[in-house]
């Protein structure tokens, strides 16, 4: 089945999405700081600070929900409450990121946001609940249908 692997790719484009977060963010915070600009009369170096946090807490995140993404194809299970809910946030956050770069930056960076939400919906999907109990008998809720026998 292709879902350990899609969990791996995903895990590793989280990463290095992480890492390009940090350095882009670290770039205008440099950018800001060395040309002492201001937009309607902030202080530099707030902007500059506020720029290094916000790439530190993005380049976090990303590097957490890839670590979820990782631990899931390492124990080819799906991953618990939080950790669902945390890539689901992932997700929403690529898709809504998706949608303004097609303005800003454009179709290739899009394109790349978009294959990022695929991975991280197609893991999301592909470890979904089975509807089956620990003990392997069907639960009644969807995942095995009443009276069928329980998936070996």
């Amino acid at each position: 089945m292709v879902r350990r692997p899609v969990a791996f790719v995903a895990a590793i484009v989280l990463f290095v999405e992480a890492v390009g977060m940090v350095l882009v963010n670290g770039l205008l915070a440099t950018v800001v700081d060395n040309q002492e600009m201001s937009l309607a009369g902030l202080d530099p170096s707030a902007m500059s600070a506020g720029a290094w946090v916000m790439g530190g807490v993005a380049g976090v995140y990303l590097l957490l929900c890839g670590l979820v993404l990782l631990l899931t194809g390492v124990r080819d299970r799906a991953p618990g409450r939080a950790g669902r809910a945390a890539l689901i946030s992932c997700a929403v956050v690529h898709g809504v990121l998706g949608a303004l770069t097609v303005g800003l930056i454009g179709w290739a960076a899009f394109a790349f946001m978009m294959v990022v939400l695929g991975l991280i919906v197609l893991t999301l999907v592909a470890y979904g609940t089975t509807g089956v109990r620990r003990g392997g008998e069907p639960d009644g809720k969807g995942g095995v249908e009443d009276g069928a026998p329980a998936p070996a």
